[in-house]
């Protein structure tokens, strides 16, 4: 053990590395039930509930594991929130979710290529930190406003498009009491409230009627799904007939949202080079990639690092150990498949729009004194949730960025690839 995560090196021993490890997994465990639940829902990708949850299950323990025994870094990953939502409801909603899949797997592999080259950090050094901000906090509306569709809160409405839903209905009353529930445990600090407020807003389901509560062990524990009707059938030739900026959407929403919290727990775990750099930076990044392209293959949405790794950070886990035991967690919880089908949409919604609040944070970087910075942020971030698309976001986001500041006489501040990325955007709507 010590000889492979180096833990006195690092002044951690075993017990503080199992520690990190649990807080970790409680913190990012509603990805179990809340990625199937998007996945398999009808109005968006409609895969097998079962089968999604095993894949989300599956993908998050191995490129854990993997990136903890690569790296020795306590970094976490599962499938990414906003990128799940991008992928059912507009990418498969649209093209189907086998083309989705192959077009995730095509941006893992771009992913992939550019992280060995060391291109990636070409590219990141050339896209404004506006943007990127501007994309992380769309994502958070367009993921809380599905939240609330979810919850029957916003529902859709032939005068106005959409209006508020019956809030004295049980799934609507029931959505609203896990929104406050979780909203109390995460302004308490508590670890895993995210979790915490999924299931203890499905025992309130069981009270008012929505959802029947287990009659025994057999429907909390069982046997996992099989993946039959989702492994491998991913569809890479109909992805490479659907717009690039579709794939470019999901490679650069998974790259920046991946370096942004490697840097951040990076940071927070003492990491950094004293030129604010990551050391085996490019490795992280590589395992993400591998990551993305493994979870395609599996059947579930692009994988990527969860900035919830900081929850172990937090209490003590500096080496890859951190990972491995959030891993070893991840596959333990295969085995509580049937209590995924305990859990109402109404309880999940919750999560959607918590999640929403952290990452609409991203818009206190945004530098909205200067109109060239925020009206492309604005654009991004308001695209997002209205068109229904992150793709579209992002687009508007890379033709108004340059555009304004060239009207603006500020040109020369755009580095010439982000030109090249707006005539690439231009082709999105154009085609």
């Amino acid at each position: 053990m010590e000889k492979l995560f180096k833990l006195k090196e690092h002044n951690t021993n075993v017990r503080t590395e199992i520690i990190a490890g649990v807080t970790t997994f409680m913190t990012m465990a509603y990805i179990i039930f809340v990625n199937p639940m998007l996945l398999s829902d009808e109005l968006g990708a409609g895969m097998d509930f079962g089968a999604v949850m095993t894949a989300t299950i599956i993908a998050a323990a191995v490129t854990t594991i993997l990136m903890g025994l690569v790296t020795n870094y306590p970094f976490a990953l599962a499938s990414g929130m906003g990128l799940n939502a991008f992928f059912s409801f507009v990418v498969a909603a649209q093209y189907g979710w086998q083309t989705a899949l192959g077009a995730v797997f095509l941006s893992g592999v771009i992913f992939l290529i550019l992280s060995v080259t060391g291109i990636l950090r070409l590219i990141d050094n050339a896209i404004p930190t506006t943007l990127k901000r501007a994309v992380a906090a769309g994502i958070g509306l367009f993921i809380a406003y599905i939240g609330l569709q979810s919850g029957g809160i916003i529902v859709s409405d032939e005068a106005t498009q959409i209006t508020l839903g019956n809030l004295s209905e049980p799934g609507p009353l029931l959505a609203i009491i896990g929104i406050v529930i979780t909203a109390v445990l995460m302004a308490r600090k508590v670890r895993g409230a995210i979790l915490i407020g999924i299931l203890l807003t499905t025992i309130i389901s069981f009270f008012m009627g929505i959802q029947t509560p287990p009659s025994g062990l057999g429907d909390i524990f069982g046997m996992p799904a099989p993946l039959t009707p989702i492994l491998l059938k991913l569809d890479i030739k109909s992805a490479l007939s659907i717009p690039f900026f579709v794939i470019f959407s999901f490679f650069f929403v998974d790259v920046f949202d991946t370096m942004g919290t490697l840097i951040g727990t990076g940071a927070r775990a003492g990491f950094l080079d004293e030129k604010g750099r990551l050391p085996k930076v490019s490795q992280a990044m590589t395992v993400d990639a591998i990551g993305t392209m493994g979870g395609a293959l599996l059947g579930t949405s692009t994988v990527t690092t969860y900035v919830e790794s900081t929850a172990g950070i937090s209490e003590g886990g500096r080496t890859g150990l951190t990972s491995v035991v959030t891993g070893v967690l991840f596959l333990l919880t295969l085995f509580i498949a049937p209590l995924a089908g305990l859990v109402p949409s109404e309880a999940t919604a919750p999560a959607l729009v918590i999640v929403g609040v952290l990452m609409i944070g991203a818009v206190m970087e945004i530098d909205f004194n200067d109109f060239t910075e925020a009206f492309p942020a604005f654009l991004t971030m308001i695209i997002m949730p209205l068109a229904y698309s992150i793709a579209d976001g992002i687009a508007f986001g890379f033709i108004a960025y340059p555009l304004v500041k060239l009207i603006a006489g500020k040109g020369r501040e755009v580095h010439w690839l982000v030109y090249i990325l707006a005539l690439i955007a231009l082709t999105h709507f154009i085609f």
